[in-house]
């Protein structure tokens, strides 16, 4: 079938990024390690330049394009610039790391692109196997990117544990849309909910490919108990590599579950709703309640992640527009909250010296006051405190789920998230009331300080307004 050509203009963004990747690759191979930096400049003009382009291509209407396989509306252009920032602070914030570890090669940036690729076509996603194929794309960059530092036997095992167990969950989440396309003849998601709304009764293979997909969907989330991955593949891969998958993925992992779950198969949501209920609850129940007993910061926040994602889940299995739109605004705050969250892990960093220990962080108020309140500003934020941003993500998700008539989810949302300040405060107290191990000067270059010390104050400012961010994802669930 011949494709018109206006039909590729939606498609710019990830035509641009496509062929970035493919120009850094090349152009690296002719670099030597001092002129390294011209692959870092040119990733940077990339996430930039692919921002500018999705900015002018974003519609207020909904455009599918190259047979129903691909749809650029509002959700999907506020998502990928998000991405694109996300991912140009991830290569401010591990430039130096990276340099000190002998990391700073052009396999980095190249993985980061393509997976950046691969989210913006999950993101953009209007068929099961375009989202499969931007999943696939994602998840292999990341297994390459963990296993990066190959003479380092952690990061090794946490790729091997990530392989293994995102090859499961890419086989449930695929049974499962095999499951679907047998019931409904249709991969394209418009279809598949025409089908289902047509239905007088719901086929038995419709629920159990529903099944498949929210496991599937609850391993690449990180839910629990689909979450056992995430602490060691958090640890064990080096602090960039975890910065960069803590952050981005996550916004295109809400967006595989918007397309999968709401646009493909919201007439059932009678049967998926139960499911979400219990990984909502037990995600912040058990992050909360583990995350309590780390001693690694990395631990820490990936067990504070798994609560986190319950929260997103909260907001979706609501079903209503207000739960959505307070999901999606929920989802950029942690993304922005993580990115700040694990770059001052990367501040306190230096060459021989990973800052993962909550004891790391003591005394960090007399060795550099500047970061140790950009670090308070982050704690309160992920802990829910206001006026940080975190809070008014936290209350708009019970807001929505109150209105939906779970109160109890609420409640233990709200009782869970206070037993989840304790371990966010306690690196507040080592900050402040503890003194330092460790009195060395911290070595980070002028531009991560500058970046850092943005990401901190907007996550402040945000909270102060949060309106903007709040109308915009609002608009953008049609």
């Amino acid at each position: 079938m011949s494709v018109p050509i206006s039909e590729f203009a939606p498609l710019l963004p990830e035509i641009f990024v496509l062929t970035m990747a493919c120009v850094i690759l090349l152009v690296d191979l002719y670099l030597t390690d001092e002129n390294r930096y011209i692959s870092y400049l040119l990733s940077l003009g990339t996430m930039a330049v692919a921002g500018l382009i999705t900015f002018m291509t974003m519609s207020s209407e909904v455009i599918i394009v190259l047979n129903g396989t691909f749809i650029n509306d509002p959700m999907a252009g506020i998502l990928k610039l998000f991405v694109f920032l996300m991912t140009a602070g991830v290569f401010v914030y591990s430039r130096q790391y990276l340099i000190e570890r002998d990391l700073f090669k052009g396999e980095f940036f190249v993985l980061a692109i393509f997976a950046v690729l691969g989210m913006m076509v999950m993101i953009s996603a209007n068929s099961m196997l375009t989202i499969y194929l931007g999943l696939e794309l994602l998840s292999l960059c990341l297994y390459a990117m963990v296993a990066l530092q190959r003479d380092s036997s952690e990061a090794t095992e946490a790729a091997m544990k990530y392989f293994v167990l995102g090859a499961l969950a890419s086989g449930m989440l695929l049974y499962g849309m095999s499951m679907i396309y047998g019931a409904t003849g249709s991969l394209d998601l418009r279809e598949i909910a025409d089908h289902i709304a047509g239905l007088n009764e719901k086929d038995i293979i419709l629920l159990l490919g529903i099944v498949f997909i929210v496991v599937g969907l609850a391993f690449k989330l990180g839910a629990v108990p689909f979450h056992m991955w995430m602490p060691d593949v958090y640890h064990g891969a080096p602090t960039a590599i975890t910065l960069f998958i803590g952050t981005a993925p996550k916004i295109a992992g809400f967006a595989m579950v918007m397309r999968l779950l709401v646009e493909g198969l919201g007439d059932l949501q009678f049967y998926w709703q139960d499911f979400l209920v219990v990984l909502a609850v037990l995600s912040m129940v058990i992050g909360n309640v583990i995350a309590i007993a780390q001693s690694n910061i990395k631990r820490m926040f990936a067990y504070s992640t798994i609560a986190h994602m319950g929260f997103l889940v909260a907001g979706i299995l609501t079903g209503t527009q207000e739960g959505y739109s307070a999901a999606m605004f929920y989802t950029i705050v942690y993304a922005i909250m993580s990115l700040g969250g694990f770059g001052m892990i990367l501040l306190l960093s230096r060459s021989g010296f990973e800052a993962d220990k909550l004891d790391d962080f003591k005394g960090l108020n007399d060795r550099s006051p500047w970061f140790a309140f950009i670090m308070l500003i982050l704690m309160f934020s992920m802990a829910g405190v206001p006026p940080a941003l975190g809070f008014y993500a936290k209350l708009a998700i019970l807001e929505a789920v109150v209105n939906a008539g779970l109160i109890w989810v609420a409640i233990i949302a709200v009782v869970f998230s206070i037993v989840g300040a304790f371990y966010y405060l306690r690196i507040i107290k080592l900050m402040y009331f503890d003194k330092a191990e460790d009195n060395s000067p911290i070595e980070a270059g002028s531009d991560m300080r500058a970046v850092l010390s943005v990401n901190g104050i907007m996550v402040l400012l945000l909270g102060i307004f949060p309106g903007g961010l709040l109308a915009i994802c609002s608009s953008a669930i049609l």
